[in-house]
């Protein structure tokens, strides 16, 4: 993480209570938000879904939901390069209580509890009052692909869209922490955002980080993506970036943080966001006495991204592949391709490292001998030497899957 050079993002008050935006949006049917449809392939079906771009401050995005909003960020995408555009950056809430407008003038981000000086920070505090950072890292979707998942489980039925790399810009969450001066005796930091229950029974949504953890040096509060203000779906005017984990510890709208001298067992740290504590997060449908833990650190995952099961390439002539990939937790350390479904493997040409935490883009080419179907497999292989698994994982929740992807091409 090191300083940034980049101009300061302009912030102004957000009022988005226009026609296309979100209040007015969730509000409008489901027929008039499609301009087209897309099949996502589930197998599980059905994949269709609506493409979209009646919300505001995005582009064309394929509609999972309305309220909450769930926006899945549409595959040709990323093959345009490592970092996802903010417009088409996925949108994940919880609850469908989000405030359309925010007053720059007077929000404030709290800090608070097992603390010797209890901070409410303005927006000015926060852009001027620390150092500011910058880092490249994947914002991923717990249940990223879950409409893959056989047999189906509950939840948002994305495709492998909930997914983006950003440069984000901000501070560290260290180093608001040690202003506000961390007493003896603290366990984890818990975080809340502006977002609230639909119902006054429902519980908030709130996520915590062991002390050390949210003290690394690394975990940051975060103004910008790719050099301009967060946009309000995103998580306007303040996110918290937790490089290498999954993105509900990734506080959207930001504005409380609370230190804690025990155990966080709210409901969403306690019941919700579970994993089997095995390997790959895996177990069997309606297998019991398997112990959960908190999910956490994301794994190595890999795409192709220029070609879709489907298409066609010439038979003799070199075919060009690409994709992108990232480490999870750590980097990339190497990209392996496969075009007869496994049986060997051979490297791929990696592209240039924004960073340890975010997409890396990498190339090849074959050279299709006959007619007929190839299997075109691609892996990755992280820092940690952590290689994506041959078989899908399955859980409960949906979560984490990082099976090696096929695609299945026709030469012809």
């Amino acid at each position: 993480m090191a300083g940034t050079t980049h101009p300061l993002p302009r912030l102004t008050r957000r009022g988005l209570l226009a026609a296309a935006g979100l209040g007015s949006a969730a509000l409008l049917s489901h027929r008039s938000l499609a301009q087209a449809m897309t099949d996502l392939a589930l197998p599980g079906g059905p994949g269709e879904r609506a493409l979209t771009t009646a919300f505001p401050q995005k582009g064309q995005m394929i509609l999972q939901r309305t309220r909450p909003p769930l926006l899945e960020t549409p595959w040709e995408v990323f093959d345009k390069g490592v970092f996802t555009p903010n417009d088409q950056f996925y949108v994940r809430w919880h609850w469908a209580v989000i405030p359309t407008e925010v007053d720059v003038a007077t929000f404030r981000l709290k800090v608070h509890g097992h603390v010797s000086r209890p901070l409410s920070l303005t927006l000015n505090d926060i852009l001027h009052g620390f150092p500011r950072v910058e880092m490249a890292a994947v914002n991923q979707c717990s249940g990223n692909s879950r409409g893959f998942f056989q047999p189906r489980v509950a939840g948002g039925q994305w495709a492998n869209g909930a997914m983006g790399n950003a440069l984000w810009t901000g501070v560290r969450l260290k180093d608001v922490l040690d202003r506000a001066g961390i007493r003896a005796g603290a366990l984890q930091v818990r975080m809340r955002g502006l977002d609230e229950p639909v119902v006054d029974e429902a519980p908030a949504f709130l996520k915590s980080l062991a002390i050390d953890h949210a003290r690394d040096g690394e975990v940051m509060i975060a103004f910008a993506m790719n050099s301009e203000q967060l946009p309000l779906l995103n998580g306007f005017p303040l996110r918290l970036v937790v490089p290498g984990w999954y993105s509900t510890y990734w506080t959207k709208m930001l504005s409380d943080i609370e230190v804690l001298d025990r155990p966080d067992g709210n409901f969403w740290m306690a019941k919700a966001y579970t994993i089997p504590d095995t390997p790959h997060a895996d177990m069997r449908p309606g297998q019991a006495g398997v112990k959960m833990v908190p999910i956490n650190r994301m794994v190595p995952r890999s795409f192709v991204t220029n070609l879709r099961s489907g298409m066609t390439v010439p038979v003799g002539q070199p075919a060009a592949l690409r994709g992108i990939a990232f480490g999870g937790d750590t980097s990339v350390a190497a990209v392996e391709l496969s075009v007869d479904d496994g049986r060997t493997w051979r490297p791929a040409q990696l592209g240039r490292d924004a960073g340890k935490y975010g997409f890396r883009q990498w190339h090849a080419s074959f050279t299709p001998a006959a007619r007929g179907r190839i299997g075109v497999k691609v892996r990755c292989r992280n820092g940690n030497d952590e290689v994506q698994p041959d078989t899908a994982n399955w859980n409960p929740g949906g979560f984490m899957r990082n099976v090696v992807e096929t695609i299945d091409v026709a030469a012809v």
